[in-house]
């Protein structure tokens, strides 16, 4: 059997000369592929206002992908919490996973999935001053999602309050919930996941920075009675080690901070500069990233995965594929599953000889 798990996180891009029909039909079909060739969740990114991803609403992507799959896994990878109802969010979750009991995944995030102009467009109704924190609204998503009236965990509802909605509840209430994962890339997301009772997901596709990633790691398994986080990291696989390097060497990242907001991480010194513009200009610092990509043949490839399962104790990669050419991403999704299409990673066939 393997010795890990493969998920995949897809961004839908829009690749250059395509529509954003034509990128949702192979996330779509990419989705399907997933489920034959062995991996365990599909998850959907959310963007806003941009030209190059086309989702900002994986809710509705993954309605859509539940319905023309049977097996895997389907998920936000995550919803941006910060813009919305904990309340709605978690109807919304419900439901899916009333259409498709035991394969809706709940992944939030704290980032702005976009740059400052859509982030005031979607909280355009809330007042700065007196909105609740990241903390405060995944707590307030959590009590949501478990079947037990708002307000009163000792309340039973009497059929009346039931049948005229007296008591608050997000329905409709599946038999069984979606699965919440808390994804995040720091010490203080990893205590929160474990506060939670979540699973916590390292975003190492974002900052991979290892030791960073072992003090995360630790501080949720000491704080969840050792439960096993996940990780997600971004992967190249390709025919030829050359071939796999010159894909990754298109990937850039930059950390921008502006006065005392939330740092993001974008894709380009452009994104980083437009930031601060959109943000209000005024102090701010822009930093390149040094970028972690696992690249090479796919023998080579499940070796670093090994190696990280290794070190770090996961069970799980969710894979984040940053090759924005539509068709070697898709190869290099499929060359990746070559192991999981046999049930047995290269890794794990080592292991079962050792």
């Amino acid at each position: 059997m393997t010795a890990y798990a493969l998920s995949l996180l897809d961004k839908s891009p829009i690749a250059r000369g395509e529509t954003a029909t034509q990128a949702l039909t192979r996330t779509i079909d990419l989705a399907r592929h997933a489920e034959a060739w062995g991996y365990r969740r599909y998850w959907l990114a959310e963007h806003h206002n941009t030209s190059q991803l086309a989702c900002p609403s994986p809710e509705i992507l993954i309605a859509h992908i539940l319905a023309r799959t049977s097996r895997i896994r389907v998920g936000s990878g995550g919803v941006m919490l910060q813009h919305y109802s904990p309340y709605k969010v978690a109807e919304n979750f419900n439901l899916l996973a009333s259409l498709a009991p035991g394969r809706v995944d709940l992944g939030i995030g704290k980032a702005p999935g976009g740059l400052p102009l859509s982030t005031r467009a979607l909280q355009s109704a809330h007042d700065p001053a007196h909105k609740p924190d990241f903390a405060a609204l995944a707590f307030e998503l959590n009590g949501h999602l478990v079947d037990r009236p708002a307000g009163n965990p000792e309340h039973s509802a009497a059929d009346g309050e039931e049948q005229f909605g007296s008591v608050l509840r997000a329905t409709p209430l599946p038999p069984s919930p979606a699965r919440p994962f808390l994804l995040g890339a720091s010490i203080e997301s990893a205590a929160l996941a474990a506060w939670l009772g979540w699973d916590f997901v390292y975003a190492a596709h974002i900052n991979g920075a290892p030791d960073e990633i072992e003090r995360a790691f630790g501080r949720y398994r000491a704080a969840s009675n050792g439960r096993k986080p996940l990780l997600a990291i971004s992967v190249i696989a390709a025919q030829s080690a050359d071939e796999a390097a010159r894909l990754a060497s298109d990937t850039r990242r930059f950390r921008v901070q502006v006065g005392d907001q939330q740092p993001v991480t974008v894709g380009s010194i452009a994104q980083a500069e437009e930031f601060v513009r959109q943000a209000g200009g005024g102090a701010h610092r822009i930093d390149e990233r040094e970028t972690h990509i696992v690249h090479g043949t796919p023998d080579a490839v499940h070796d670093t995965l090994g190696e990280l399962q290794d070190r770090y104790g996961v069970e799980e990669f969710i894979i984040d594929n940053p090759v924005t050419d539509a068709t070697q991403r898709i190869a290099s999704v499929r060359l990746l599953a070559r192991g999981l299409l046999h049930g047995e990673t290269p890794h794990a066939a080592e292991a079962a000889r050792g």
